[in-house]
């Protein structure tokens, strides 16, 4: 099967539809082994203490409020060069759920930050350019909203998407990037000696399983739902000719 024919919106309907309820099912199993096994089955951290667990919660939602930019950059690419409608449906119906995670991990890193940091808050260069991927997440989204006509909508938002994209690789290496700042360095590293300890190394990675299962479940869901909504348009406007 061609990866093409996923752009035939029907085709894309049938083949989703079952993997909707499998996807959720599964996302749900690994969120609550991962968070149940991360919060009350691992020890409190030296230096932190259980201010620590918090990285249960945020370290997967910051991956993922990154890489439902990178997912949305494909979509918005494949739209500018094949013209597939579906692939700019994934890319409108990824942004929700990617502001979203981008919001949690704003959160939790402030309520880590406030007792490590003694401020909910830093200008610091990485909590910086991840601020202003929000800020571009929400211009995406009214970007959508505020252009009537789909394709142009789809047009302008691809090329805010494309510029967003700056933003989104500055926040996931940040870390190496810049070596000032309140912000630590990366908590998860193919280097032992960088990386966390096994006992929290393993029920992060169930969490992060869990929340891309969760961000793929979320945005089939979404992206059906779109086109169930130009579906409907559709039929209106034959009503309204007719």
């Amino acid at each position: 099967m061609s990866l093409w024919s996923f752009a035939n919106p029907a085709k894309f309907m049938k083949v989703t539809a079952p993997l909707v309820p499998a996807l959720s099912g599964l996302s749900l199993l690994l969120l609550v082994i991962g968070l149940v096994w991360g919060f009350f089955f691992t020890p409190d951290d030296y230096r932190q203490g259980s201010t620590v667990k918090i990285f249960y919660l945020h370290v997967p939602a910051a991956m993922m409020a990154i890489n439902a930019w990178g997912a949305m950059l494909l979509g918005s690419l494949i739209w500018l060069i094949r013209r597939h409608h579906v692939s700019a449906l994934v890319a409108k119906a990824a942004a929700p759920v990617g502001v979203t995670m981008t919001l949690i991990a704003l959160l939790t890193g402030a309520i880590w930050g406030q007792p490590m940091w003694g401020t909910w808050w830093a200008w610091d260069p990485r909590l910086t350019s991840f601020l202003i991927l929000f800020l571009f997440y929400l211009g995406y989204m009214a970007l959508w909203t505020a252009i009537d006509d789909p394709d142009t909508a789809a047009d302008l938002t691809s090329i805010l998407c494309l510029v967003g994209s700056v933003f989104a690789v500055l926040s996931r290496y940040a870390v190496n990037f810049w070596n000032q700042g309140l912000h630590q360095g990366a908590s998860l590293s193919l280097d032992k000696e960088k990386n966390v300890a096994d006992i929290f190394f393993y029920p992060v990675l169930v969490t992060m399983a869990g929340f891309v299962l969760l961000f793929l479940a979320l945005v089939l869901v979404r992206t059906r739902t779109e086109i169930r909504l130009r579906r409907l348009h559709a039929l209106q406007l034959r009503e309204r000719m007719a």
